[in-house]
């Protein structure tokens, strides 16, 4: 299980914080239960929440970035399972590049919330199925609301 060496997150107050979530339709089952855990992960903690769909994991980069222009956080959700190509490892490491270096050009929290798993089953246990202790859409949610407050403390004192 990947729980080990989680850190002890709560929830924060990102009253007054503006986020998208953008969620890919592949796997539909899957990215659906990352898509509200985060939504609802977010509105939970005081964020105005917007929400968007794209066909697979590839066009999350480019909305992302549209959107990072305009919010305090993004978070990108989506779900690839391994098949017997090559394809898996283009798909991941292309978003994972794409959403990182949106990140740091726009200097805009991204929650990833794109798993990447070798079974449709491990992607039941992350995404917050039943039975399970895992909750990636929550907690890309939390890692981008927590990342813009630090980003906001931040400019408030560097100024």
């Amino acid at each position: 299980m990947a729980k080990e060496g989680l850190p002890a997150v709560e929830l924060p107050d990102a009253s007054g914080l503006k986020v998208a979530v953008v969620t890919a339709r592949w796997n539909a089952e899957i990215c659906d239960r990352l898509h509200k855990h985060a939504v609802d992960a977010g509105r939970a903690a005081g964020a105005t929440v917007s929400e968007y769909r794209v066909i697979g994991a590839l066009e999350l980069p480019v909305v992302v970035q549209e959107l990072a222009r305009t919010h305090d956080a993004v978070v990108a959700l989506g779900c690839v399972v391994r098949g017997g190509t090559p394809h898996f490892d283009y798909v991941c490491d292309s978003v994972t590049e794409g959403l990182t270096r949106i990140a740091l050009d726009t200097s805009t929290p991204i929650g990833n919330g794109v798993l990447t798993t070798n079974t449709e089953e491990q992607a039941v246990e992350r995404s917050g199925g039943e039975g399970s202790v895992e909750d990636k859409g929550a907690e890309a949610m939390v890692a981008a609301l927590d990342t813009a407050l630090v980003l906001s403390q931040i400019r408030a004192t560097e100024g």
